[in-house]
């Protein structure tokens, strides 16, 4: 064997790179679509409002752990503010996905560690400490 054929021979036993490596699971899901929720929000309220009423928008951080959250978030879909403001609306529409998916489809992958429904309006920062850097 010629000492150029086997680099190609190991990249053709390898074969292409897989994209992902499983599909996506209900958890990861409802995980990836409230995380984008929650930014979507903040950075809706973080912008120059062209309407005044997203100013008065509830705060809008979801914690899928959370028992409250589902009361939450049919809360904020219900709220007639903002109704005709286009970023409002597909926020609503987002969060109406979201509730779907962890109120029926996913109904079953979810657990609940918490009922707390202030940690909705006021939540924790979280700092993450790397192990052996503690004082």
């Amino acid at each position: 064997m010629t000492p150029g054929l086997l680099p190609l021979l190991l990249l053709l036993l390898a074969g292409p790179p897989a994209a992902q490596p499983a599909p996506p699971t209900c958890y990861s899901r409802m995980l990836s679509l409230s995380r984008e929720v929650t930014g979507d929000a903040r950075r809706l309220q973080a912008m120059e409002p062209s309407e005044a009423c997203v100013r008065y928008l509830p705060r809008l951080y979801l914690d899928i752990h959370n028992y409250c959250v589902l009361a939450k978030m049919r809360d904020f879909v219900a709220s007639p503010q903002c109704w005709k403001v286009a970023q409002v609306d597909a926020l609503k529409d987002k969060v109406r996905k979201l509730y779907t998916i962890m109120n029926s489809f996913c109904r079953r992958d979810l657990v609940f560690l918490s009922d707390d429904c202030d940690a909705l309006e006021y939540p924790v920062p979280v700092t993450t400490v790397l192990p052996g850097r503690q004082r």
